[in-house]
């Protein structure tokens, strides 16, 4: 049927109504009220032609429909719609106003009993629903809602099904040729003899996954549907019963399901459960491969390569693109963005330069792209906003030396892999990663500040004791959802209180050191092929594996300061801004602790002077000590704070 097609509207209805009335005929002849031959009434309807066909004759023709059960269908359907066939149907089974199986075969020709069995199209495909009774042949009939909207013309979603669906589309976006190319694969498949196969489409980003099934079925002209995993019903039951009703939409308009899964098992089962018993043109969607999915046809998503990313960050920026220079050569070996990330980016970035034209493109760009690609990673780890600088880092020139190199690494990564060709060597040990190691207070977290203030990347903190788990293979998975997330923006990744999970690996005596085994393996890993750069820090390093540090890029030993560093400490800091009198650092170094108590000590003395309305003086910092070495237990020595005040 063409619902689009002039004047279709009324054909149908008119069809419709010529059909119910011969149906109403019949029964008004069981009851004597009824003289117009049948085949006048057969010719009636059949002079009532629809362009491109009615919608009884598609749904007839969708499930298959007898005869017989075709006139069933319309007797159902005749006492919701007309109020004569109603008093008809009533008055022929002695004032009972529902069709019966009874009643049908009584006066509708060509009947057969097989049409009210449960795997007949009537019943498999809830076209009727069959009410309760005392017996299978007296219990009320019912056409299914859906179904009449269907016949009348009305074309909407069943109601079940309604709340779970969303529509999707793919128009305007900007398209790289390999999406593009994968879209065509996928409708050339659902085109063929392959129709009822389901997909499984994998990858890293999910919006680019949904994306190139749009694409699909619009050049197939079929809609797309969003069901997440999640909204299925628990129950194997509800959603087998979710399925038969997909299953049912899809004979009736067409149209295709995307069903999008987290990483939860459960979701995962109950998608490929779903998919298994809906039929039609169903794609799961998840960011690993999934084995649960039997008979599905595996389809990759790759993100664009960096060429194709350029060309789309030109067609999103528009005539700003001109002004980009080298900007986007390192936007694109950044940051992994997808088609729609790459648009909204683009978006954001005119809006800015719209209203601030002096602004130069290349740290609003940066930025915009910043802001997007932490959209995810905010969830799960706590962002810190770095606020210290090379100024502020006091470290040997050995130590100092061996972060430049850090940065460096970062900084020129796309060259060294891509333009000079060590990547085409194997993937395998491009992620960066680093180890700082040292007791607590000496800097491991400010240096992590240092490096991404000096890359303009965002620092992230995760503390491993909270990641790690007593579950077998949640401390995997929870390592899994950060890089995952962190993947689009290569953020800095700094895992504090590595020695909670990296302590050294002994023999495998149990069930619990294997899994402890794996769990490291498994974040070796993830770190190995990271596109960014991962630090972790521990207080004791030689309470880990020398087989994992080998496998570390960097080890930075961060030693305890030495009294010339102390003053150095001691000399930054207290900001520009803060009111101090007669500071002697020579002495202030005497105190044998490093630069994180120090830092504690300046900022109590600065709350002490601000509350006595004074500059800091050396009696707020013997005081604040004082407090400070409280707190670790540590006695407090005079040769330590001799002649402070």
């Amino acid at each position: 049927m063409n619902r689009a097609a002039p004047g279709w509207i009324e054909a149908n209805q008119k069809r419709l109504t010529a059909e119910l009335a011969r149906v109403r005929a019949l029964v008004a002849r069981k009851l004597g009220r009824e003289h117009a031959p049948p085949a006048a009434r057969e010719a009636i309807a059949r002079d009532c032609p629809v362009p491109g066909g009615s919608s009884l004759d598609a749904v007839c023709a969708a499930f298959s429909l007898s005869p017989f059960e075709r006139d069933l269908l319309l007797l159902c359907a005749g006492v919701e719609m007309s109020s004569e066939m109603l008093a008809l149907v009533a008055a022929a089974q002695g004032e009972r106003p529902a069709v019966t199986f009874a009643l049908a075969l009584s006066l509708l020709p060509d009947a057969h009993w097989s049409s009210i069995t449960p795997a007949a199209p009537l019943r498999r495909w809830r076209l009727v629903e069959v009410g309760p009774g005392d017996a299978l042949t007296s219990s009320p009939l019912r056409i299914d809602e859906r179904i009449l909207h269907v016949l009348a013309g009305l074309d909407c979603l069943d109601e079940r099904l309604q709340p779970l669906l969303t529509a999707c589309g793919a128009a305007g976006e900007p398209f790289a040729p390999s999406l593009r190319a994968l879209a065509s694969r996928i409708a050339r498949l659902w085109r063929g003899d392959d129709a009822q196969v389901p997909l499984h489409l994998s990858g890293q980003d999910a919006a680019s996954r949904q994306l190139i099934l749009a694409a699909a079925c619009e050049e197939l002209r079929l809609p797309l549907r969003l069901l997440r995993a999640a909204d299925l019903p628990p129950l194997a039951a509800d959603r087998q019963s979710l399925a038969h009703l997909w299953a049912r939409e899809v004979r009736l308009g067409g149209g295709a399901l995307l069903v999008e899964c987290d990483e939860e098992p459960e979701q995962l089962r109950a998608a490929a459960a779903f998919a298994h018993h809906g039929g039609g043109r169903i794609a799961i969607s998840s960011r690993d491969p999934l084995r649960v999915v039997e008979g599905a046809v595996p389809v990759e998503v790759g993100l664009p390569a960096a060429g194709e990313q350029r060309s789309m960050w030109q067609q999103a920026l528009g005539r700003h693109a001109a002004q980009a220079n080298g900007a986007l050569d390192r936007v694109v070996s950044q940051f992994q963005l997808g088609p729609i990330a790459i648009r909204a980016v683009g978006a954001a970035v005119l809006g800015e330069l719209s209203g601030q034209p002096r602004r130069g493109l290349e740290p609003v760009l940066w930025e915009a792209c910043r802001a997007q690609s932490r959209l995810r990673l905010d969830d799960l780890a706590q962002r810190l906003l770095p606020s210290a600088s090379w100024d502020d880092l006091v470290l040997p020139d050995e130590q100092r030396a061996i972060l430049l190199q850090i940065v460096g690494h970062v900084r020129h990564r796309h060259k060294v892999y891509e333009t000079w060709g060590f990547a085409r060597r194997g993937g395998r040990g491009l992620g960066i990663g680093a180890l700082f190691a040292g007791v607590s207070g000496t800097g491991k977290t400010m240096a992590a500040e240092v490096i991404a203030d000096a890359l303009h990347l965002d620092l992230y903190r995760i503390d491993l004791s909270q990641v790690v788990s007593k579950y077998i293979g949640e401390t995997e998975k929870n390592l899994r959802r950060i890089f995952d997330a962190a993947e689009t923006s290569g953020a800095v990744l700094l895992f504090d209180e590595a020695d909670a999970l990296f302590g050294k690996r002994t023999e495998v005596r149990d069930s619990h050191d294997r899994y402890a085994n794996i769990e490291v393996s498994y974040l070796l890993q993830r770190m190995e092929s990271y596109c960014g750069l991962a630090i972790l820090t521990t207080n004791l390093k030689t309470a880990l594996d020398t087989a994992f540090v080998r496998r570390l890029r960097f080890v930075v030993q961060f030693p305890f300061p030495d009294a010339g560093q102390r003053k150095e400490i001691w000399r930054r800091i207290f900001p520009r801004d803060t009111p101090t009198e007669a500071l002697d650092h020579e002495k202030l170094a005497q105190l044998g602790v490093p630069g994180g108590n120090i830092r504690n000590i300046a900022l109590n003395a600065a709350f002490l002077a601000a509350d006595g309305g004074q500059p800091v003086t050396m009696a707020h910092l013997v005081a604040a000590a004082k407090t400070e070495l409280a707190k670790m237990e540590k006695p407090l020595s005079e040769a330590e704070i001799g002649g402070w005040v």
